[in-house]
């Protein structure tokens, strides 16, 4: 919060590049920071069930941070700069940036003092390091310790591999419906698309994520794990279908867009779950699930991203699906291997 109520009038600044970009680093710093505390609340705290529940619950609110930056706020900047009535200047987009990033400093200062209020503290570590070289040496063990689990490099390649597919849509498919038909794309407005990825997305993939947890919660992991994988490919088919179809009945599209988020929310949960209840276990549980979100899916979405936009430029965005596609065929066969070591358990383990 303190990192954007600094940016909001940094963006103002004639030399605003590098005042902005500091603070940017600060806030993915101190969001990575938050991301593991709140993931180890989860698994310190909850029981299996609700762990699988729930986490349909956190992973439907952490994608409605993406959505609502992605869609609503950026309409609300072209709004407030005055796209309607011409091209704005710079300065124009500079202040709405300013008010933008002042609201969600607001926003961000709110869910801290709720946060406070309202989270369970989680499990106490057992053995907290009392000095600056206890933590280096815990750190050294909790990450020695984690390539020691059984199969964890069959794990690391099932968490890597789970999202591969949806990882090469994550930046291409924005591109794909703005870009103009005699391009490929489907040649949509900002407004359109800020329609498709606040409204129709954001509703679809909050009821995909909470009807995952629920399903995981009923059914278990185990047996649910092969239908999420599937439901977590279907974006690569509809993006294939669209790219193919070329459609232009705004409804077929916004049904299409529906299913796609639909069912990336649904499936994305089996990873989370997985991390949690059977690469994360043991003495540092909490540190274990953050070795695991960025070694396996962190590191799965850079390298799939850095690699989108190279290849799509060179075969076009028909061509390019299909190889997304192709790429999810390995997440099947990896999620059928996929080990596990560890039972479910009713009462959390103590950890770091």
């Amino acid at each position: 919060a303190g990192a954007f109520a600094l940016m909001a009038p940094a963006l103002r600044l004639q030399a605003w590049v590098i005042p902005v970009l500091g603070l940017l680093l600060v806030a993915s710093i101190l969001g990575a920071t938050q991301d593991i505390g709140t993931d180890g609340v989860y698994v310190t705290t909850l029981d299996s069930k609700d762990q699988a529940f729930f986490t349909g619950i956190q992973s439907a609110s952490w994608n409605i941070g993406y959505l609502l930056v992605g869609g609503p706020m950026v309409l609300l900047v072209g709004i407030l700069a005055g796209e309607r009535l011409g091209t704005p200047s710079p300065q124009a987009y500079a202040h709405a940036w300013s008010i933008i990033i002042a609201v969600l400093a607001v926003i961000v200062g709110g869910m801290a003092l709720w946060h406070r209020l309202v989270l369970p503290d989680g499990t106490k570590a057992t053995d907290a390091p009392k000095s600056f070289g206890h933590a280096m040496a815990t750190f050294w063990d909790a990450f020695v310790t984690f390539f020691k689990k059984k199969d964890i490099w069959m794990m690391l390649a099932f968490a890597f591999c789970f999202r591969a597919g949806y990882g090469m849509l994550d930046k291409i498919g924005p591109l794909f419906l703005l870009d103009p038909r005699s391009s490929g794309g489907l040649g949509l407005n900002n407004t359109m698309v800020g329609i498709l990825t606040g409204i129709v997305a954001l509703s679809a993939f909050i009821l995909g994520s909470v009807l995952g947890g629920l399903f995981v919660a009923r059914r278990g992991l185990k047996r649910s794990l092969l239908i999420l994988a599937l439901a977590m490919n279907v974006p690569n088919v509809t993006f294939l279908y669209l790219g193919m179809a070329q459609p232009t009945q705004i409804w077929l599209i916004g049904g299409v867009f529906f299913i796609e988020k639909l069912c990336w929310g649904f499936g994305a949960v089996g990873l989370m779950i997985y991390m949690m209840q059977q690469m994360a276990p043991g003495p540092y549980r909490t540190a274990h699930y953050a070795f695991s979100t960025g070694l396996g899916l962190n590191l799965c979405m850079v390298a799939t991203g850095s690699l989108s936009g190279y290849l799509q430029t060179k075969v076009g965005y028909t061509t390019y699906f299909m190889l997304a596609l192709l790429v999810a065929i390995p997440s099947i066969l990896f999620t059928v291997l996929a080990p596990f070591h560890n039972a479910t358990s009713d009462k959390p383990e103590d950890a770091v």
